[in-house]
C-alpha cells in the first residue's frame, strides 16, 4: 500500500513526498564524494561534507533522507558522528549507510551497534550502491510516513499541535543549554467567524487548507515548523531565530497569505483572507519555560488584532512570575 495516496491532495506533506530524496554524503577523499555525486545528482538532492563536524551541521540543517557515511576520517570518523546523529532528536530517524575498505565482522558489528542500517565496500559498485540507497529510501520513506500520520492535522496536511508540543520541548531545552535564539509566530485567520457564517463550512475548511499551505511554502529551512495550533489558529516554530529574524519572516508570511488566497490565485468565489501575528522570542533571563515563549506571541497577537488585524507585532511582553 502507498501510504502517501492516503494523504489529502495538495498539502504540504504530499507535496513534500514528491520531492527529490535528499542525501548527504561525508568523505574526507574528494574524489568518493564527486564519483557519489554524479552517481545520484540526476534524480536526488545531494549534499555533501569532508568531515563528520560539518555533516552533523548539514544534517541539522538540511534533513537529509539518508547518509551515506565514511568510516574512517579524520577528527570524528564515522561511528562517531553516527552515535551523534542518533542522540539528537532531528536527526535520530535518518538512516545512515556506512562507507568503509575494512568490511571485517567486528567493524560491521559494532557499526551496526550505533545505528547504522547497512555497509558498502569501497571501491563502489554503482549498481549495487543504487540499489542499496533506493531500497533503504523506500523504507525510510514508509516510517516517515506512518511517524508522521501521528502528527498530522487531518484537515491541513500540516503538523498538529501534539507534534509543536513534543517540537518546542525539545528546542526550548536545546536553547537553554547552547543559549541559541528561539522565536515563535502565533497566527490567527482574521474573522474567521464571519468567513464561515458568510461562505459556509466547506469553503471555511477549504480556506484553512490554503492557509495552512501558504504558510508552509513560504518556511525557509527544513527545521522550521509549521502546525495548526487550533480552530483558526496556527504556529510556527523558528530554531536559531532571532527576534529581528522572526519578525522578517512573520511579515513575509502574511504577504504570502494574502497573495495566496486571493480569487485569481484559488479560483474561488470567496475573497482573500488575511491573518494577524504574533511573535515571541526566547529570553531566558525572563521566561520560566516555554510556556512564557507562547504567552508572549499571544501578547503580540493580541496586540496585532487590535491594531485593526493583518498585522504583525513584536516586542517584549509582560511576564508574570
Amino acid at each position: 500500500m502507498d501510504f502517501a495516496q492516503t494523504l489529502p491532495p495538495g498539502t504540504p506533506l504530499g507535496d513534500a513526498l514528491e520531492r527529490r530524496p535528499r542525501l548527504l554524503v561525508v568523505d574526507d577523499q574528494p574524489v568518493n564524494v564527486q564519483l557519489l555525486y554524479r552517481i545520484f545528482a540526476p534524480d536526488h538532492q545531494v549534499f555533501a561534507a569532508t568531515d563528520g563536524t560539518k555533516a552533523l551541521e548539514i544534517a541539522r540543517q538540511q534533513q537529509p533522507d539518508l547518509i551515506l557515511l565514511d568510516v574512517v576520517m579524520p577528527g570524528l570518523d564515522g561511528f562517531e558522528v553516527c552515535q551523534r546523529l542518533h542522540a539528537d532528536e532531528l536527526t535520530r530517524d535518518i538512516p545512515v549507510i556506512f562507507l568503509t575498505a575494512n568490511a571485517d565482522p567486528d567493524s560491521e558489528a559494532h557499526g551496526l551497534d550505533v545505528g547504522a542500517v547497512d555497509f558498502i565496500g569501497k571501491p563502489f559498485n554503482t549498481k549495487v550502491v543504487r540499489a542499496r540507497v533506493k531500497t533503504h529510501l523506500t523504507l525510510k520513506r514508509q516510517g516517515d510516513l506512518l511517524r508522521r500520520w501521528v502528527f498530522i492535522d487531518g484537515l491541513t496536511g500540516i503538523a498538529n499541535r501534539r507534534h509543536f508540543d513534543e517540537r518546542l520541548a525539545i528546542e526550548w531545552a536545546r536553547s537553554q543549554r547552547s543559549g541559541a535564539p528561539l522565536s515563535t509566530l502565533l497566527i490567527d485567520v482574521d474573522h474567521f467567524k464571519r468567513f464561515n457564517d458568510t461562505h459556509g463550512h466547506q469553503n471555511g475548511d477549504d480556506c484553512l487548507r490554503r492557509v495552512a499551505a501558504a504558510l508552509a511554502s513560504g518556511l525557509q529551512r527544513p527545521t522550521d515548523l509549521v502546525a495548526r495550533y487550533g480552530g483558526e489558529e496556527f504556529v510556527c516554530l523558528l530554531t536559531d531565530t532571532d527576534e529581528y529574524g522572526a519578525l522578517h519572516l512573520a511579515e513575509l508570511l502574511r504577504q504570502r497569505v494574502h497573495q495566496e488566497t486571493q480569487p485569481g490565485v484559488t479560483g474561488a468565489a470567496w475573497p482573500a483572507v488575511t491573518v494577524s501575528i504574533g511573535v515571541g522570542c526566547a529570553r531566558l533571563d525572563l521566561m520560566h519555560g516555554a510556556d512564557d515563549l507562547l504567552r508572549e506571541a499571544d501578547h503580540n497577537l493580541y496586540r496585532a488584532k487590535k491594531a485593526g488585524r493583518n498585522a504583525v507585532r513584536a516586542g517584549a511582553a509582560a511576564l508574570s512570575a
